[in-house]
């Protein structure tokens, strides 16, 4: 069975793998295709196609919008962006950049008056991304050792409800799903269930597939084999094609391996084929 991998990310947002690296690593592994998705940029899709061009392994163009809707974090895929669209990708998140600096700033700040002795200057040094996320702070907070590891610093000190991160303003989702469309690539809804349950994406999905959006994740890391049959339902209902993938960041996510996700995950090549424009 052929198998690929539409959902990963590397340096130039929260990944510890170069994009070449990740073309390396899915021809390693036997992959057929992979999709670079990097968070709210396309500053690592020339380093990857590239990459891409003396591999067995198909790549594919993507990124991962970080949208909202009615108060909800989504997440928004697209797929395939022609290269000369690109750039557009970088001007549509720029407010959103400001905002995310914004952000970033004001939880240094919080983390500071707390006792937590760090700069913004020496976390945005861990990362090639264009501005880091709370995964890069809780990588340095770790390191001093102020938690045991990343996933306890979330836990314990970055939650949004503890009080020192403010999230930034987020696109809306309909709008990314728009801009994507507008631009030759398919949108897909990402991990559907880590952030709306069954009744909440009844209610999305309608005015998303109104909007333009191609597919939705049916297969995922995280999911149960509850999640998936139900997403392979609702995808079925709305007429949306099918997609899956590992969201592979690297050493900072070690129980989520590229293509596999946590051992059980196969996403078939057939997704990959149904997608492409």
């Amino acid at each position: 069975m052929k198998v690929c991998d539409l959902h990963s990310h590397s340096t130039f947002s929260d990944g510890t793998f170069t994009p070449t690296q990740l073309v390396s690593l899915a021809e390693e592994l036997g992959l057929s295709a992979l999709a670079l998705t990097d968070h709210n940029t396309s500053r690592g899709l020339d380093e990857f196609m590239n990459a891409g061009k003396n591999s067995s392994v198909e790549t594919v163009a993507g990124c991962e919008f970080s949208t909202e809707w009615e108060k909800h974090e989504l997440h928004i895929v697209g797929l395939f962006f022609p290269e000369k669209t690109w750039v557009e990708i970088e001007d549509f998140v720029e407010l959103m950049h400001i905002a995310k600096r914004n952000s970033n700033m004001t939880l240094i700040e919080r983390l500071n008056a707390a006792g937590y002795e760090l700069t913004y200057e020496e976390v945005a040094a861990s990362t090639d991304a264009d501005e880091f996320n709370r995964a890069h702070v809780a990588k340095v907070l770790a390191g001093k050792g102020y938690a045991e590891s990343v996933d306890d610093a979330f836990k314990r000190i970055l939650r949004e409800d503890i009080g020192y991160y403010v999230p930034p303003k987020r696109l809306s989702a309909i709008s990314a799903i728009k801009f994507i469309k507008a631009n030759g690539a398919v949108a897909i809804l990402a991990h559907p269930f880590l952030n709306l349950n069954y009744e909440e994406l009844e209610e999305f999905l309608p005015k998303a597939k109104e909007a333009g959006l191609d597919g939705m994740e049916t297969l995922y890391s995280k999911f149960s084999e509850k999640e998936i049959l139900q997403a392979k339902e609702l995808a079925n209902r709305y007429g949306l094609k099918e997609s899956g993938g590992s969201d592979f960041h690297g050493t900072v996510k070690p129980d989520i391996q590229l293509g596999s996700g946590r051992g059980n995950l196969k996403v078939p090549i057939e997704f990959y084929n149904n997608l492409k424009p």
